[in-house]
């Protein structure tokens, strides 16, 4: 590994990829216990139609798909509210349009089909310096954001309706979270590609809960997990010629069944505030 980071596209890879994998695993532990996990799906569909607009308009694709992905986790927010349906019906309605307007993007301008696949499987080792610069910045501002919000998100995440009697805004709360959450499914486009970037989100927060006994362990557990899939991944894409995203979702469920037996062996209770 020494050898291999002696290689800057390689240096690269690895620094995005462990903020992005941090990012992804904290807030995949609100998502995973708040019941949301499929928003990551939905969200990645949306952002599947930034993308190919980016192309499309010769612009850079993850700043497309960042304001694309913001703009479609807002309207599903504004959906619930003043049309009723349940969160899944409005992540499905949304989630279906993104698709939709990306395959037609992408149908109108074929010349752009090799770079489009690069998004939709991923290739985190051909990660562009500006896309490493902006990958940190945004990871940066999740990470302080959820850091700042930390003590509402956790109660709202645990008792929504005492979280509103104490005068928590959990409105803003719920709109707060989706953002980052689009913000966190643009970031690992690049990691695990737009069909994987939700196992990001899922399978390290998933595998942290096994095991941990509070909250805290379970966020720094999954961090641990995401991270050293990552690493791994990257590692064994240089060495066994595979592909990194592939190769990075599947150390994450190995990690995932490992903790879950780990749990099972120890009769550990679940994860509690």
């Amino acid at each position: 590994m020494h050898a291999l980071l002696a290689y800057g596209f390689l240096q690269r890879a690895l620094l995005a990829g462990v903020l992005i994998a941090v990012a992804c695993a904290v807030l995949g532990v609100f998502l995973v216990l708040r019941k949301d996990a499929m928003i990551g799906h939905g969200l990645s569909h949306v952002a599947f139609a930034g993308v190919a607009l980016g192309l499309f308009l010769n612009v850079l694709p993850l700043a497309a798909a960042l304001v694309i992905a913001i703009a479609g986790a807002l309207a599903i927010v504004a959906l619930k509210g003043r049309a009723g349906i349940h969160d899944d019906t409005a992540i499905g309605i949304f989630s279906s349009l993104g698709m939709a307007l990306g395959i037609l993007l992408a149908s109108l301008a074929r010349s752009f089909n090799v770079e489009l696949m690069s998004y939709l499987f991923g290739d985190i080792l051909a990660i562009e310096p500006v896309e490493v610069w902006l990958s940190i910045g945004l990871a940066a501002a999740v990470l302080i954001t959820v850091r700042l919000s930390y003590d509402r998100l956790l109660f709202m995440t645990f008792d929504r309706e005492s979280a509103r009697a104490a005068g928590i805004k959990v409105g803003r709360l719920d709109t707060l979270l989706m953002v980052l959450t689009a913000v966190t499914i643009v970031l690992g486009m690049k990691v695990a590609g737009i069909l994987l970037v939700a196992a990001l989100i899922v399978i390290p927060a998933a595998a942290g809960l096994q095991v941990a006994r509070s909250f805290r362990t379970a966020v720094l557990a999954s961090a641990a997990v995401a991270v050293a899939a990552v690493a791994g991944g990257l590692a064994l894409s240089v060495v066994l010629n595979v592909p990194a995203s592939a190769a990075i979702v599947i150390l994450c469920f190995f990690a995932f069944g490992a903790l879950f037996a780990a749990k099972k062996g120890r009769g550990l209770p679940p994860a509690s505030n």
